[in-house]
């Protein structure tokens, strides 16, 4: 009688594990999956967009541009076509945030190494002092790969409108003349047809922990 009640039981356990994994499953498969947001200029901060742009609501991408890198290489949309990328603002000299904004980008470089997907893009804010020789001497200093990492420089005028009209990024309204000065903690999550999706303290280790989630949640998104 022992030994039929315990096939029983057995039996029961097994049915048991049985039915909570087949629970868990369908629970799972009911659960959305988490997307994000594709960000449009009315969405985000007016202070951190141009205010020409402060009521679009659709169809916002990051504008074309050309840019010199650390290696003296014109950079363009192009070479971060069908990409995901993450884009920041500093500059070399910066002796405040910039430096542990540079690290945490490192850091996030080293998760992405083996990613042909991912790409990152450093935009300098004072191209006058950044020349290519400052960027390839600040690039060999923090351990940037020039596969994976550009560091750019070039017309002010051009990254400033980048970093408020298409990065939607920026606080200060300067014009990219001669006195201005824009700066941000912001990194940028940006897709493959150049929206931006996620905005991420440059500054907090945790939100470099938020962004590779995201960036997770996106790739995932284009495997669908």
């Amino acid at each position: 009688m022992q030994s039929f009640f315990g096939k029983y039981k057995f039996f029961g356990i097994v049915l048991f594990l049985l039915s909570s994994v087949i629970v868990y499953l369908f629970y799972g498969a009911l659960q959305p999956k988490k997307k994000l947001p594709v960000y449009q200029p009315n969405m985000v901060n007016a202070d951190l967009v141009d205010p020409t742009l402060q009521y679009v609501k659709k169809y916002h991408k990051i504008a074309d541009f050309s840019l010199v890198n650390q290696n003296g290489k014109t950079i363009t949309q192009d070479d971060y076509r069908d990409k995901i990328y993450i884009a920041d603002f500093f500059f070399t000299t910066c002796p405040t945030i910039c430096p542990i904004m540079t690290k945490n980008m490192a850091h996030v470089q080293q998760q992405i190494m083996d990613d042909d997907d991912v790409l990152l893009l450093s935009h300098s804010v004072t191209p006058e002092i950044d020349s290519v020789a400052q960027l390839k001497k600040y690039a060999l200093e923090k351990g940037v790969n020039d596969a994976k990492w550009n560091l750019v420089t070039g017309d002010k005028q051009q990254i400033y409108g980048l970093a408020r009209k298409s990065y939607l990024a920026v606080k200060t309204d300067g014009d990219g003349g001669p006195y201005d000065m824009i700066h941000t903690e912001n990194f940028i999550l940006v897709d493959r047809e150049r929206q931006v999706r996620g905005f991420y303290d440059g500054t907090k280790t945790e939100e470099m922990e938020r962004l590779m989630g995201d960036l997770a949640i996106l790739k995932a998104s284009y495997a669908e």
